[in-house]
């Protein structure tokens, strides 16, 4: 199969394309996501037979407007604020599921669906030309770097899959918030993302927490919750100490004759380049946005070079900084220094 990139003037084909239950990535604000139509059910395994995905990791459906009263059992009043707010954007909602609307497989086996509108023009007119939702899980290898460019998707699915629409590199970089709305005891934040508590609670109240991760017998209700995620080929060594930690463990790997690749801010770069074999820059330390939009991008780049482990930086946990460590501390086979 050969897998053909689209653009706006070529929109209607690869809506025609969907329709016929071929799968067509797409652009978002987060990363690129492998859509298949959301109704047709042999279209949806093969987005997990594609990917590799787990059979019970739920995807994610992408709606075009805000009028979703036909795809799920009721709207919250909390979510009609929460879209007000939010949609099109980086928030992901779960409902309670409306019988006979998606394909069986979209939801895993559970007894809800989650639902998002993406702000991407191109995308959101993709949507509408096929004429009903699109799932949409990341368009890489699963377990791979979310790709944040067309050419990160053809890199894992070349060949595997009809086309891709390119609509450039993706501003945040990280994949959205998930809130289940249907938790008995209040929303709770599934997997962090660009839209945050602080943002979240103005608009509906306090939050119920955040949910832990699916332990190996719980099927997970959101992505995100329960595989290991993001990671490339070689280890991901999380450091997350001060300068002494760094250059103790450059000395430690070194020592052992490994070929290091640094992933950090440019003050950290500037410091260590000459000690690593290959160098991906977040940005500068205090912009933990540019960083979480080049986090993947970053993995990637380094996964093609000549290393034999890769030393990323920690960034503190806050805003989202949460989203950031949390697809990092996924991507990372280990710490360092141990605490």
């Amino acid at each position: 199969m050969e897998t053909k990139i689209y653009d706006a003037s070529t929109i209607d084909e690869a809506a025609e394309l969907l329709r016929t239950g071929e799968l067509v990535a797409f652009p978002t604000e987060t990363v690129y996501g492998l859509g298949a139509i959301a109704c047709d059910d042999e279209a949806v395994k093969n987005v997990y037979k594609v990917k590799g995905r787990p059979s019970d990791n739920p995807l994610i459906v992408h709606v075009a407007d805000r009028e979703i009263a036909q795809y799920v059992a009721y709207v919250p009043e909390q979510a009609e604020a929460l879209m007000e707010a939010f949609w099109p954007g980086p928030l992901t909602l779960i409902f309670p599921m409306k019988e006979g609307v998606f394909a069986p497989t979209v939801t895993a086996g559970h007894q809800t669906v989650a639902l998002r509108m993406p702000a991407q023009t191109q995308t959101l007119e993709l949507i509408r030309k096929t004429g009903f939702p699109l799932v949409g899980p990341s368009a890489n290898t699963s377990g791979k770097p979310s790709p944040t460019t067309a050419q990160h998707v053809l890199h894992d699915l070349s060949g595997k899959i009809a086309g891709i629409l390119d609509g450039g590199e993706t501003r945040i970089g990280l994949e959205s918030t998930v809130l289940d709305l249907t938790n008995t005891d209040g929303p709770v934040i599934l997997r962090p993302g660009a839209i945050t508590e602080v943002e979240l609670e103005p608009i509906i109240g306090k939050l119920a927490g955040s949910a832990h991760p699916a332990d190996e017998k719980t099927a997970p209700k959101a992505p995100g919750m329960k595989y290991q995620h993001y990671a490339p080929a070689q280890p991901v060594i999380l450091i997350d100490g001060a300068a002494a930690d760094w250059e103790a463990a450059i000395e430690a790997y070194r020592g052992k004759g490994d070929k290091i690749g640094l992933l950090a801010s440019e003050e950290l770069v500037a410091v260590h380049q000459d000690a690593a074999e290959a160098v991906y820059s977040l940005g500068p330390k205090m912009d933990v946005a540019a960083a979480s939009q080049r986090l993947y991008a970053g993995l990637r780049y380094l996964d093609e070079q000549p290393v034999d482990v890769i030393l990323a930086e920690a960034y503190d946990a806050a805003g989202i900084g949460e989203a950031y460590m949390n697809r990092l501390e996924k991507a990372a086979s280990a710490k360092y220094p141990k605490k």
